[in-house]
């Protein structure tokens, strides 16, 4: 059974050419002004426990979506259904009345949540003790700042489990401590069974709460999927409308197939620098063409990333590493046009798209020179996948004119997961948790015992 469920929803606003407009129109005359579609023909459906996360650029539509779920605003167009009760945090202190105290603006925040909240049934206790705003809760929230009144909002609309859970980029104001508290509560509501929309621009947030993502632009819903192909549009379109021509990059939005592990890889040999080499064209020989490209890779007129493939420190073609074993990303990029500062790029992702690892030549300070028409380039990468066991994709891109800080002036091509690898244990490695190995070293010493060094401290 759907939760939430959208048809056909949109809204517009008038815009008027002048302020005399809006009342010529009222007093009779001839339409005056002009229809602006915020939002335009969105359609859904969510099902009850799915945390969606909705992304777009300032403007796209995201908060006039969520206002239009909650009731807030009218829909022009469509309609939307919602089932069970609905706690939401839209804006930053949205209903809390300034002169009164932040009791009292508990008290009439569940009422309006249809909640009851007197103090006698543990539920005023229970905002106070997570808000943790002290002595405040009876001081006007007039004197309060960003951060709590964040956490007495985000306290009173959580204080009972919602069927519905929506939060509009509120929990970016504050401190980390009260952010990680907001979003273990938000995790234990979405196991419960509560379906939860999230609007941030934390793109790592939305990989670590949602298990789907919806991409609006222009007020029009680009992408509705998983946060990993959707993420990865969201973040090349960002990329193309940086560049000087708008259409220098052509973007995929949607694969036939995000097959990441069909990457067949090219003939090479072993790479013996720790970081990075770049070979002639005489090493295409036997390379293959890369397959269909996932969603959110992007490309350009005139260079081609020809071929990525993984080897072993032996030089074998492989999809399986220890973890203490050399991998070599090997990289063939044919360029049909002249670029006087290329460079090379990848990046380890784990399976749900959140990036591990990123470098390119320019950020390990190479200077490759120029390359001419007809001309390739082999670049092979080479590192110990240090990271726990499991299945990862690799990430190949090209870009021109490095920056000093590490950004480029022009994008060329990037192509999303055309590798894939296995990482596995030896069987004779040391035990750890995480994500990535640091491979502490420990040292273990006789000290002084503590509470004596205190006590002769207090003789001097």
């Amino acid at each position: 059974m759907s939760t939430l469920r959208a048809r056909g929803l949109g809204k517009a606003y008038r815009l008027y050419r002048n302020k005399w407009g809006r009342l010529a129109e009222w007093l009779g005359a001839s339409r005056r002004h002009e229809l602006h579609w915020a939002l335009k023909d969105i359609s859904f459906d969510i099902a009850s426990g799915e945390a969606v996360g909705i992304i777009g650029a300032n403007g796209a539509g995201k908060s006039t979506l969520l206002k239009m779920i909650t009731g807030t605003t009218v829909p022009t167009a469509g309609t939307c259904e919602t089932h069970g009760r609905v706690a939401a945090l839209l804006e930053l202190g949205l209903g809390f009345h300034p002169e009164f105290t932040g009791r009292q603006n508990v008290v009439m925040a569940g009422h309006v949540q249809g909640i009851r909240i007197d103090g006698n049934d543990g539920l005023m206790s229970s905002v106070e003790a997570f808000a943790e705003i002290g002595d405040y809760i009876d001081q006007p929230v007039r004197t309060y700042s960003s951060g709590m009144q964040v956490r007495l909002a985000f306290s009173v609309a959580t204080v009972v489990r919602p069927d519905i859970l929506i939060v509009d980029e509120a929990l970016s104001v504050g401190d980390i401590y009260f952010q990680q508290k907001c979003y273990d509560r938000i995790r234990a509501f979405r196991d419960a069974g509560t379906t939860l929309l999230f609007v941030s621009h934390s793109l790592a947030t939305v990989y670590s709460l949602c298990s789907r993502a919806m991409y609006i632009e222009n007020g029009v819903l680009q992408l509705d999927g998983s946060p990993k192909e959707v993420i990865d549009l969201y973040q090349a379109r960002v990329v193309a409308r940086s560049q000087k021509n708008a259409d220098a990059l052509s973007v995929v939005a949607r694969a036939a197939t995000n097959d990441a592990d069909s990457a067949a890889p090219s003939a090479g040999s072993l790479l013996e620098s720790p970081s990075s080499a770049i070979g002639t064209d005489a090493e295409l020989d036997g390379a293959a063409e890369l397959p269909g490209l996932a969603t959110g890779s992007y490309y350009s007129q005139g260079v081609a990333i020809h071929s990525v493939a993984l080897f072993d420190e032996a030089g074998r073609a492989t999809e399986v590493f220890l973890s203490d074993q050399r991998l070599v990303v090997e990289i063939v990029v044919r360029f049909d046009k002249s670029i006087d500062d290329p460079h090379f790029g990848f990046q380890v992702r784990d399976p749900r798209g959140q990036a591990l690892f990123m470098t390119t030549t320019h950020g390990l300070g190479m200077n490759i020179g120029s390359v001419s028409p007809g001309e390739s380039r082999t670049v092979r990468f080479a590192f110990r996948p240090l990271i726990a066991p499991g299945q990862y994709t690799v990430t190949a891109g090209v870009a021109n004119r490095g920056r000093f800080d590490g950004s480029f002036e022009e994008a060329l091509a990037r192509h999303q997961d055309v590798a894939s690898f296995t990482v596995v244990e030896p069987a004779d490695a040391k035990r750890w948790a995480g994500v990535i190995n640091l491979q502490p070293t420990v040292e273990v010493a006789p000290s002084a015992d503590p509470g004596s060094a205190r006590h002769a401290a207090g003789h001097h």
